[in-house]
């Protein structure tokens, strides 16, 4: 990205509201895609939009709310043919929306995206749930409703289906492991920075697995941009720039995040073994970027 498109990234992601949200997911993609005419995407999916519109009302032109959701989920999951990506699910293209749209596959995160994107326009009241290790939207009713319906909870990478809160612990289950305990607060719903946040960090991990440390530190600046204050990221960062052999760009961020951790209050968690083993062996990184450093002065 260049520092245009970076700056172009923050004031949609900065911007009060939730309507741009597709605008700066697609901003997002200049990471891999430097020339994205952004505007391309963002016209096929208002079409799309068009096209659900007229079947909705089609279908139940008095506004019912589930009789909406269900003609929604007929057009994007069948007539539109969007689907979860299970055969390639750690494809970074399906973090990027633009990919997303012009394959009709993609992750549960990217997927709610074009959900919301879509259900927003046709006047269903929705938002983005950031459940434990897979997104999900919530329907409040209808846009305008002075008396909004009963929560209805959607899993867009499963062809839009609605979960109950018993289906909502089995989710959490399968992704954190069978000790996990649901709470409803897991259903707090998430804002547009929160969701970029979270697409932000699947790329990350994305391009970490593949040893694209690069694009990866690239991702670290961002999330940093969005949140200075996040110390998992100015962690990371370092860690990334001593991938990359930038041992003075390590160094700094490293030194910095330690002495961060050592001011920071200890809690309970700072007492775990692997807590201390992970401070210990970053020290010991510390120590040694000293040494390179040193030696190239």
């Amino acid at each position: 990205m260049t520092p245009g498109d970076v700056d172009a990234f923050l004031a949609l992601a900065q911007r009060p509201g939730e309507d741009d949200l597709a605008a700066a997911a697609l901003q997002l993609a200049r990471l891999e895609y430097h020339g994205l005419q952004t505007a391309d995407t963002l016209g096929t999916l208002q079409q799309m939009a068009d096209r659900a519109h007229a079947a909705i009302d089609g279908a139940d032109p008095g506004g019912n709310v589930i009789a909406s959701l269900h003609s929604l989920g007929q057009h994007l999951f069948e007539t539109e043919a969007f689907s979860g990506n299970l055969s390639d699910y750690e494809d970074p293209r399906n973090s990027f929306l633009n990919d997303v749209v012009a394959r009709r596959t993609g992750i549960p995160i990217t997927l709610s995206i074009v959900y919301l994107h879509v259900g927003r326009r046709v006047g269903l009241w929705l938002e983005g749930v950031n459940f434990p290790g897979h997104f999900l939207v919530r329907c409040k009713g209808m846009l305008g409703d002075a008396a909004p319906t009963e929560d209805i909870i959607l899993d867009p990478f499963h062809g839009g289906i609605v979960l109950t809160e018993r289906d909502c612990a089995r989710l959490l289950a399968r992704h954190a492991g069978e000790d996990a305990r649901f709470d409803r607060v897991m259903l707090a719903p998430a804002f547009k920075t929160q969701i970029l946040v979270r697409m932000l960090v699947n790329l990350k991990r994305a391009y970490a697995r593949t040893r694209g440390f690069a694009r990866a530190r690239d991702v670290s600046d961002l999330l940093l941009s969005l949140d200075p204050t996040s110390l998992t990221e100015l962690r990371d960062r370092g860690l990334l720039s001593y991938q990359l052999g930038q041992f003075g760009a390590a160094l700094s961020d490293l030194e910095h995040y330690l002495a961060l951790t050592a001011r920071r209050p200890r809690t309970e968690a700072d007492q775990d073994d692997e807590v201390k083993e992970e401070f210990e062996a970053l020290w010991e990184h510390v120590k040694n970027l000293r040494r390179r450093v040193a030696s190239l002065n």
